[in-house]
């Protein structure tokens, strides 16, 4: 089941004049072609990211392409509860409601067992339960929107991954990939669980989860490493990966088309999902439970200690 305009471009992207988007992880890669292609076509961007001279590069970057983008940095780190909740508490006294919250930015595959501030493991930590209580933060801001929408990134790394109640943090055996693979999972469930919340709770938020396939972004290098089996894939392999403009287009679709559907999961049409233009991804078995999404939703408040 593909979308009816098989080859969606960024041209297609809607204007707006006074769209807030607040964007993750969006100094590079991905996350910046999103906030290059958003902010091209009159949103307002906040650029997040750890690195607030990196945030400004970025911002001067995009404002040679595009002198008259609205952008500001707003300096986060995912991997810390105390630093999502400061950046919440900042917006929320400003009080603007957000149209559009990307969650983007990822940690892949350290190639030893990390933790975050709060004790978790860094890629579950950083790409779930950082997303998890940043959207719960900011849902006041996002219910002040008439039709906002979270689009989540997961990644095709979730069609190996498998939410392991028994040890969600990996301490009794850590294998980087899987630990990856439940990561990008947890993204998509959380996606997909959130819809169901906004629908049952009348919140008024479109959820959708996205996918870049496989592109070429830092994420591989900075994750497991230069000189990883995919780090040296993706420096000595380039025709395997698109670039980063092309990987960014699900999510953009997902974000901004008014054919994107809440509860939907949108990826690359060829290859087996790893390149191409944005179409209909295939969810895997264990996202399709709500069960356990509801399961692992009321497991990651308590960890990330938020109410919705």
């Amino acid at each position: 089941m593909q979308n009816r305009n098989k080859n969606w471009t960024i041209s297609q992207i809607p204007k707006s004049n006074s769209g807030l988007a607040v964007i993750t992880g969006s100094t590079e890669g991905v996350g910046y072609e999103d906030a290059l292609a958003l902010s091209s076509s009159g949103w307002n961007v906040i650029m997040m990211g750890r690195n607030a001279q990196k945030g400004a590069e970025s911002i001067a970057k995009i404002h040679r392409i595009n002198p008259k983008a609205k952008l500001s940095f707003e300096k986060i780190d995912l991997a810390d509860l105390s630093s999502i909740k400061a950046f919440a508490s900042r917006m929320i006294s400003k009080g603007q409601a957000i149209d559009l919250l990307i969650n983007n930015a990822g940690v892949m595959t350290p190639p030893k067992r990390m933790e975050t501030a709060d004790g978790f493991e860094l890629q579950f930590g950083t790409n779930h339960i950082g997303h998890f209580a940043l959207t719960a933060q900011l849902l006041p801001l996002l219910r002040k929107s008439p039709g906002a929408r979270v689009v989540t990134a997961s990644s095709v790394a979730n069609r190996e991954g498998r939410i392991n109640f028994d040890d969600l943090q990996s301490s009794s055996a850590y294998i980087p990939m899987k630990a990856y693979g439940q990561s990008k999972l947890a993204n998509l469930m959380f996606a997909l669980e959130l819809q169901r919340q906004s629908e049952k709770h009348g919140w008024g938020i479109t959820s959708i989860a996205s996918h870049p396939g496989v592109s070429r972004t830092n994420l591989l290098i900075t994750g497991a490493g230069r000189w990883s089996v995919a780090g040296i894939s993706r420096t000595l392999l380039p025709f395997l990966f698109q670039p980063p403009a092309q990987g960014a287009l699900p999510t953009l679709y997902a974000a901004t088309s008014p054919e994107a559907k809440g509860g939907m999961y949108y990826g690359p049409n060829k290859m087996m999902e790893t390149r191409g233009f944005p179409a209909i991804a295939k969810i895997p078995a264990q996202a399709e439970d709500v069960n356990a999404s509801l399961k692992l939703w009321k497991l990651s408040e308590e960890l990330a200690n938020v109410e919705f």
